[in-house]
């Protein structure tokens, strides 16, 4: 549901910008040199006949949630092939399938040299698979998993996307066909079974029924009770003071008398809601930058539908990093800003930042990017999925449908942990009958965003399938712009447990800039690694700082000099916002500036934060 708003914008047509998305090949004369050629069909007959192939992609591709098959198919024959001529690898496989089969009858009678689960693999914790037939079941199981991922292992000579793909899909394959997703197979639902009289698999068939129900009707599930956006998440006070297309700008209320002479503005990822970095008070980043003295701004994105079609990357940097910044430099006039970007958002505030400094543009103080990628070599493994083909069949599915559904984008999240957010998931809800806790990064993760055709065609060739930024191609109003053009202090965040963003793809910004770079590593994930609060239990991180035009230091090498660090790395990020603005304390600044046209527009957060 979307909030009633005091004022709203005239929409604004979203400009060209310089990521081409779909082409039409040039077109090659037939016949000898100096044969007169047939003149070339006429371009609007030839655009629709590729009309009718691109809606046929399309509607294939909504029947493999925008899986290529093609690009599947060419990576089985790839590995198939290699292997065919490989009697080598044969025989080791052939040995290791005996090796395999005689720890597979020890684990089952119960000797040591059996079959154990990997670290964090939790479907068979239950005791009663140590007991048969269940040992039975669970020695074969692992038996095959194992000898599945020696064979996917990459034959010499194949692609290494291949290898990555076959073995992908064959832990799909395996991962749908574990004893523990059955219930004649699994000795804790057979426990819990007859424990329960039954009540368990009652429950579980009433949460089935709804999911599906809810899943035919196509409707947004409600937000969990208990958890209300504006009232116990993202409810952090302040005011809206500038709304365009593409985003909404919060200004947030001062709780100190004073307040640093730099502002800091945030340039969330559009993948997702903002508030990630405004969750419960206790947790909220944004509530914590302003208990320290600092004047917030944050973008909160618009969630785009199909009129937003043709809004590309560079509409995101003009109308929303830009134009952001813009409006803080007229609320707190003759100041430079701090500028943060999470995830996406820290890739396009570094992409914004490298025009500005092309420009000669140096309003930013620093530059904080929160497990943000500029170079996609290493991008992790989101990678396995793109190819020319892969990215072709998700276009095709995005112009039919003039985004990228928030379903689509996160069955591809879920299919890179389907052992744990698929099928364990599914045990516990649909056998078990036990419901999930829900609590506000989990409110939050379920809130998701759809993604604009071009912007996110545009995303996936330029950057992560071409790798333009880092390479010197990626070009801004025509011109190609360079990383190493910024000279503002970085501080730079990754995680551990980043699967979308892995740590040493983030460290790679030292390879591109020789400004002064303070990088972190801390403990958690993409979000969790984020949202990591003072006074939050188990939480530890590393830091160091690199001086301007210092020798590059590889990431083990970096790793095993940092010393590790008890608490949360918010603290040392205010103290270097800190020491890199003035140092100067004043009063804060007004909401808004009124007199320049950016009077408050409503009360945070917004409005675009409730569209669904």
């Amino acid at each position: 549901m979307t909030k009633p708003t005091r004022e709203s914008a005239p929409r604004t047509a979203p400009v060209a910008t310089t990521l081409k998305v779909v082409s039409d090949p040039p077109r090659k004369p037939r016949g000898k040199a100096g044969a007169r050629t047939h003149a070339a069909p006429p371009k609007v007959g030839r655009r629709r006949y590729e009309n009718l192939d691109r809606s046929i992609r399309a509607k294939n591709a909504e029947m493999t949630n925008g899986m290529s098959f093609f690009a599947s198919q060419a990576a089985w024959t790839d590995w198939s092939k290699h292997l065919a001529m490989a009697p080598g690898r044969q025989q080791e496989l052939a040995e290791h399938a005996a090796d395999n089969l005689r720890k597979m009858w020890l684990g089952m009678m119960g000797l040591r040299g059996g079959f154990d689960a990997r670290p964090g693999d939790s479907r068979f914790a239950h005791t009663g698979w140590d007991s048969p037939p269940f040992s039975f079941w669970k020695q074969s199981y692992l038996a095959v998993e194992d000898w599945w991922e020696a064979a996917t292992t990459e034959v010499r000579g194949m692609r290494h996307k291949s290898s990555e793909r076959v073995a992908f899909q064959s832990r799909q394959m395996l991962d749908a066909f574990s004893p523990s997703n059955y219930p004649l197979t699994n000795p804790e639902v057979i426990a819990k079974t007859l424990e329960t009289g039954g009540k368990n698999l009652l429950a579980g068939a009433r949460s089935f029924a709804e999911d599906v129900a809810q899943e035919v009707s196509g409707e947004k599930p409600p937000m969990p009770e208990g958890f209300e956006v504006g009232g116990n998440i993202a409810c952090t006070p302040g005011e809206v003071v500038f709304r365009n297309d593409l985003m909404e700008l919060i200004q947030y209320t001062p709780t100190t008398k004073t307040v640093q002479a730099e502002p800091i503005l945030i340039v969330p990822a559009w993948i997702m809601k903002y508030y990630i970095l405004d969750l419960s008070p206790h947790n909220s980043m944004i509530r914590f930058l302003v208990s320290q003295g600092f004047t917030v701004f944050t973008i909160s994105w618009v969630n785009p539908d199909a009129s937003y079609a043709e809004y590309g990357l560079d509409d995101y940097r003009r109308l929303g990093v830009m134009a952001a910044l813009d409006a803080v430099s007229t609320i707190v006039p003759g100041r430079q800003v701090h500028a943060c970007g999470y995830c996406l958002g820290g890739t396009m505030l570094a992409i914004a930042a490298a025009t500005m400094a092309r420009n000669g543009d140096d309003r930013l103080a620093t530059v904080t990017l929160l497990a943000a990628q500029t170079d996609f070599t290493e991008a992790g493994e989101m990678m396995m999925f793109l190819d020319e083909s892969q990215i072709a069949y998700l276009e095709d599915m995005m112009w039919d449908q003039g985004y990228l559904d928030q379903d689509q984008m996160a069955g591809a999240f879920r299919a890179l942990r389907a052992e744990e957010l698929i099928w364990s998931k599914n045990v516990r809800r649909y056998l078990l009958g036990e419901q999930e806790d829900v609590f506000d990064i989990k409110v939050w993760n379920a809130d998701a965003t759809r993604m604009p055709y071009r912007m996110h065609s545009e995303y996936l060739r330029g950057l992560f399938l071409e790798n333009r930024l880092t390479g010197g191609r990626f070009a801004v109003e025509g011109r190609p712009v360079a990383l190493s053009d910024i000279k503002a202090p970085f501080f730079v965040v990754g995680t551990e447990k980043d699967h979308i963003a892995p740590w040493k793809s983030v460290y790679k910004i030292r390879l591109f800039n020789d400004a002064e770079q303070t990088f972190v590593l801390t403990v958690g994930g993409h979000n969790s690694g984020v949202v990591s609060e003072p006074g939050h239990r188990g939480r530890s991180f590393r830091i160091g700082t690199r001086e301007p035009d210092a020798f590059y230091q590889d990431p083990d090498t970096w790793l095993a000099g940092a010393d590790s660090r008890d608490g949360s790395w918010w603290l040392a990020w205010a103290d270097f916002l800190r020491a890199k603005g003035t140092g100067q304390a004043m009063s804060p600044p007004a909401m808004g500036a009124p007199d320049e046209g950016l009077k408050p527009l409503c009360a945070a957060p917004g409005s675009y934060v409730y569209q669904r």
